[in-house]
């Protein structure tokens, strides 16, 4: 038994692989969702059988089989070698993943990596579908740990020739930056991530702390304002190459640098900046859907 309408999304993670399915694309309700751990150090094979597992166990409790299903990864996948790339769940590079996930699973597979989802589902279920409903373009950035982008038009994720559209993490934004775990040098990652930044701060002050004290005692301590115009100065320059390029309707800021409120005011001043227009007019907002957004995206994959 099936239901042709319900949405299916697996989030794989590097410690937790989660499940969703949605009622329908219109209406997005969450009928099921579930999370078991993802055991990666037991190697790529056993993360395939994870997977087949939620599967299992949802389909068990919700009474039906998925006709399709959408997976978010860690990482891309190359076009013409079909070989998962630029993962930081190091096992499942140069792997086969949506190969063999198609084949254990025996029904239509639906990949892209955690950012493009995040932009997905932005797009469908949140701040885009409530705010800009009319959006064309959307480009999802996730600023955290690391630093990654998505790419949405007309609601369907644009992976490029290479599978890495919308990688904005590293193109290279300045020498300024350090050596990125990519084998580049001055990536966006390097300048705009949550450790690069404890890192400077670390390297000018030869102190530690926390990117979120580092915001709040910017007014007292030098080294913190230092570290703090810096980031404003870069994202909005690295920004402003994703507007130049791209001309997006909307950007969507993600991941746990982008909480950080003065980015859109400061920050979006430092964007009008560099953008090669007499005015910017590009909403650069907050998401909608907090963590759920991968899940949710991998689900609309199929839609």
């Amino acid at each position: 038994m099936a239901n042709k309408n319900a949405l299916w999304g697996i989030d794989l993670g590097g410690t937790k692989i989660e499940g969703v399915i949605l009622k329908s694309k219109d209406n997005p309700e969450v009928i099921l969702r579930q999370r078991i751990d993802t055991e990666a150090d037991q190697g790529y094979d056993h993360v395939i059988q994870r997977i087949k597992l939620l599967v299992s166990q949802m389909s068990e409790e919700i009474g039906f089989q998925p006709l399709s299903i959408g997976i978010g990864t860690p990482g891309s996948t190359d076009p013409e070698s079909g070989l998962l790339k630029n993962s930081n769940s190091t096992n499942l590079n140069n792997k086969p993943l949506h190969k063999d996930l198609k084949k254990i699973l025996n029904i239509p597979v639906f990949m892209a990596n955690d950012a493009n989802c995040f932009a997905v589902a932005e797009t469908h279920m949140g701040i885009v579908k409530e705010q800009f409903p009319k959006a064309e373009v959307v480009f999802g950035v996730i600023m955290g740990s690391g630093v990654g982008g998505g790419l949405v038009i007309n609601g369907k994720v644009w992976n490029g020739k290479h599978g890495i559209a919308g990688e904005w993490g590293h193109i290279f934004l300045d020498e300024d930056g350090e050596d990125c775990y990519c084998g580049k040098h001055g990536c966006v990652e390097t300048l705009l991530a949550g450790k690069a930044l404890e890192r400077y701060y670390k390297r000018i002050s030869g102190q530690e702390k926390k990117l979120k004290n580092i915001i709040a005692d910017k007014s007292d301590d030098a080294f913190a304002q230092k570290t703090y115009d810096r980031l404003i100065h870069f994202f909005g320059k690295g920004l402003s190459v994703i507007i130049n390029v791209i001309d997006p309707d909307v950007i969507i800021i993600g991941g746990g640098v982008g909480n950080i409120p003065y980015l859109y005011d400061e920050g979006v001043e430092s964007v009008k900046k560099f953008t090669f227009n007499p005015e910017m007019k590009t909403p650069i907002v907050k998401p909608k859907l907090g963590d759920s957004a991968g899940v949710f995206g991998a689900a609309f994959l199929t839609a």
